[in-house]
């Protein structure tokens, strides 16, 4: 059997394996079989069944299974690990101490978080022989995982209504309901290494897609249809139509794409970050007809 060796971050082998890892700065291999893990990463020993040498094409130790040729190394998900010394020290007799005896390095609460928009965070006690020498925090990285917790959604549509019937010629305002998922303002932290980001939230623009071939864009959420309005053009976001709905199936399928424009600060910086969401509805459009 060929043994391959794929370098992954050590958060994301305890959220996929349920056996225990501890990391060592100096101490080499945890003999946890085919796990050998250092401060911030680890190597999993993959075997391959039915080779028996190298592959064909010859892949190195760094291949992935089946020749694919992937190193394993991943850049989509940054982890982020801090550390903070536990006071005061477990018990001489604490499984904390991984076999070695107090004064012999250290115990320390490991924090690490990575991933995007679902992100974990692991804490965990893990003995090192030497103090750690703590991992520079990206701001930027914290702003998005302040934006990732906020749950930011596409517009709630008021207008159109799926229930409503519409006419050729005649205005249709369309508009949005604002609460914090669908409009904004919504605002969130997060913190990691003694550094603090904050982020708020707000959508910029509505960009609605009529299923006519054309597009209508809005600054702000609309203004809602009152009666005294009779048949007025909206004042800030409307749509008049030419032509019904007929040909395409008796409702124009109408997208609304919202614009969050995120501004955040922390860390000595400061930043904006951009999150685009859309809602589908849709609109029934008829004529009226004349009698004579």
């Amino acid at each position: 059997m060929l043994t391959h060796r794929i370098s992954i971050t050590a958060a994301a082998v305890l959220a996929t394996l349920s056996i225990p890892v501890t990391s060592h700065a100096k101490d080499g291999p945890t003999g946890n079989g085919g796990i050998h893990c250092d401060l911030y990463t680890c190597q999993v020993e993959v075997g391959v069944p039915g080779q028996g040498g190298d592959q064909a094409g010859g892949s190195d130790s760094t291949g992935g299974t089946g020749g694919s040729g992937s190193s394993g190394d991943d850049d989509t998900d940054e982890t982020v690990c801090t550390y903070e010394l536990v006071e005061p020290q477990p018990p001489a007799d604490s499984a904390d101490w991984d076999g070695h005896k107090p004064g012999d390095g250290a115990v320390y609460e490991q924090t690490c978080g990575w991933g995007g928009i679902d992100g974990n965070t692991i804490v965990r006690l893990v003995w090192l022989a030497d103090p750690p020498e703590q991992e520079a925090v990206d701001p930027a990285v914290l702003a998005q995982r302040a934006v990732d917790s906020m749950t930011l959604l596409g517009p709630d549509v008021a207008s159109p209504r799926a229930a409503g019937t519409y006419t050729v010629g005649v205005p249709m305002w369309m508009w949005v309901k604002q609460s914090a998922t669908t409009y904004g303002p919504n605002t969130a932290s997060a913190s990691a290494g003694g550094v603090t980001v904050s982020a708020t939230a707000k959508v910029s623009k509505i960009v609605w897609e009529m299923g006519d071939g054309t597009s209508v864009t809005c600054a702000g959420p609309g203004t809602p249809y009152t009666s005294s309005r009779g048949m007025a053009r909206s004042p800030d976001c409307g749509h008049v139509y030419s032509k019904t709905s007929a040909s395409a199936g008796g409702r124009f399928a109408v997208t609304a794409t919202s614009t969050w424009t995120i501004d955040w600060q922390g860390g000595g910086q400061a930043g904006q970050l951009t999150e685009v969401r859309q809602t589908d509805v849709q609109a029934a459009v008829g004529e009226v007809q004349v009698v004579r």
